[in-house]
């Protein structure tokens, strides 16, 4: 009986793989009830590496080339399976191929956004996307911590881990690079550069080598660029109370258009109207000094004489510009002492 089952055996003499293109990158060689014959041939091509395992053992590695499988050339399955003593049989092993070629347009990105700390903004809230390429390095690593015994193991089951990596090494590059946010989108490549050699040693732990990293954008939240937004035009006018109370006045007037649009009746139109014509007066009014010689001199106490009530409506307008960030606490205090000093 164990006769006939030999017989019924079948043996392999060529063991290959080509490549089917749809991003595998372990395949193991079919091996149910067949044995690999004594002096097989195995074709590993160029983008390949082998591993041949034996009782749950990785036995040997084979680079790109043409082997004949004898004691000559795999020692280690020789001294597995007594082929020093030349015992010349068919013997069962797994057989193992990786692909080692370059695995290109793999997508990166934040689902959500994620939170760095710039030396500029402080803690600042973003959204970054990108793609990058890698290889398998190691097979025998990549075999032992990722891939294992499964028949076949492609990239689509090593996206997520992959994603979650960039994205738990993201704050760490961005701090390497040394670039503040506001200069990030005009240095993607030293950005990527930084994520790049932050991200090596983590997928050479599992056999993986990064050969690229892009960032194709970089973005805040609406909410937040809305914020970071007035802080640009904030800087723009500097301590300047006039060309501030100029700069609140242009960002008010789309609001106030929305208002009057929403009033109801004649009601709303009289607000709109007046809101407008108050406006437009202020506006007036700076393009006519800005225009005309300056004024003859009156006494500086009443030139910088305001009413306190108009003091403290615009110092609650600063508070809120200070609470929402926009302002700092040197820029509130500033104007602050600046609007205290007119009160009469």
């Amino acid at each position: 009986m164990a006769l006939m089952d030999f017989i019924r055996k079948q043996f392999i003499d060529v063991i290959q793989w080509t490549e089917d293109g749809d991003g595998t990158l372990a395949w193991r060689f079919p091996m149910q009830d067949m044995e690999i014959q004594y002096g097989a041939s195995l074709t590993v091509r160029e983008s390949q590496m082998a591993v041949f395992v034996n009782e749950g053992k990785v036995a040997d590695v084979f680079g790109p080339g043409l082997y004949k499988l004898t004691t000559q050339n795999i020692p280690l399955l020789t001294n597995l399976k007594n082929w020093d003593k030349l015992f010349e049989s068919p013997f069962k092993s797994d057989v193992y191929f990786f692909s080692t070629r370059q695995q290109v347009d793999q997508k990166w990105g934040t689902p959500q956004p994620v939170t760095i700390r710039d030396k500029d903004f402080g803690a600042v809230r973003l959204r970054a996307f990108g793609n990058y390429s890698f290889r398998i390095a190691d097979p025998r690593l990549f075999h032992t911590e990722i891939s294992g015994t499964r028949a076949a193991y492609g990239t689509a089951d090593l996206d997520g881990q992959l994603r979650g990596l960039v994205l738990q090494h993201l704050s760490d590059g961005i701090a390497q690079s040394g670039i503040p946010f506001l200069d990030l989108a005009a240095n993607q490549i030293e950005f990527a550069k930084a994520l790049a050699a932050e991200l090596g040693p983590a997928f050479a732990a599992i056999g993986l080598q990064l050969d690229g990293m892009t960032v194709q954008s970089i973005s805040l939240p609406e909410e937040l660029q809305k914020i970071l937004d007035q802080k640009i035009g904030m800087g723009m006018v500097g301590n300047d109370m006039g060309k501030f109370m100029q700069y609140q006045t242009a960002q008010a007037i789309p609001k106030f258009a929305e208002g009057a649009g929403g009033g109801s009746g004649v009601a709303g139109d009289a607000m709109g109207l007046g809101a407008g014509v108050a406006l437009g007066q202020v506006l007036a009014q700076n393009l006519q000094q800005g225009l005309q010689q300056p004024a003859p001199a009156v006494p500086a106490a009443a030139a910088a004489a305001l009413k306190p009530e108009d003091v403290l409506a615009t110092l609650e307008r600063l508070g809120e510009l200070k609470a929402k960030g926009i302002l700092t606490d040197e820029e509130f205090a500033s104007k602050k002492a600046e609007l205290l000093k007119k009160l009469v």
